[in-house]
């Protein structure tokens, strides 16, 4: 079965990640910007960047797959990735972005990420800075612990990068 790991990544964490796979399984890595032709590959591991509730590069990846390619989605975000609620909600807007033949045939694993607000562009740190503001007025009794971690980190550089979570793509693959 021949593999590819692509990956979409805005400010590094993402691309970190694939690479590491790529080293660790000897499968070749490209970013979702130079896709041309995925024909040849059996099996495409995306790794996604989470960016206001997509996934970076799956809509390059999901034109360009091959009809009966098996397709392994790797997204990388903040969110606490052991906190079902969180994950939950990842895949709700997965599906809204995959076509459902696809999804029949799609693994998804989630797996944390960081963030270094320094590095945001204009409307990136612009989005996080409504998000900020919004979850500052929540009430105490509905801020989730996500919201109260976003709260506590931010405009600070977190790194959640865990290579040994890895394993569990590894064993999908």
């Amino acid at each position: 079965m021949k593999k590819i790991i692509i990956y979409g990544s805005q400010y590094g964490t993402t691309k970190r990640y694939a690479e590491k796979l790529s080293e660790l399984t000897g499968i070749s890595v490209m970013s979702y910007e130079k896709i041309k032709d995925l024909s040849a590959y059996d099996e495409i591991i995306h790794f996604g960047g989470l960016y206001a509730g997509g996934v970076k590069g799956l809509k390059n990846t999901i034109k360009a797959l091959p009809q009966n390619a098996q397709l392994i989605i790797v997204t990388v975000g903040l969110s606490d990735v052991t906190n079902t609620n969180n994950t939950d909600h990842i895949k709700k807007s997965i599906h809204q972005q995959v076509p459902q033949p696809i999804l029949d045939r799609t693994k998804i694993l989630h797996l944390r990420g960081g963030i270094d607000y320094s590095k945001l562009n204009f409307m990136h740190k612009t989005m996080m800075s409504l998000v900020y503001k919004k979850a500052k007025n929540t009430p105490e009794e509905e801020k989730t612990a996500e919201v109260r971690d976003m709260i506590e980190t931010y405009n600070q550089k977190v790194d959640f990068t865990d290579f040994d979570s890895l394993q569990q793509v590894i064993e999908v693959i």
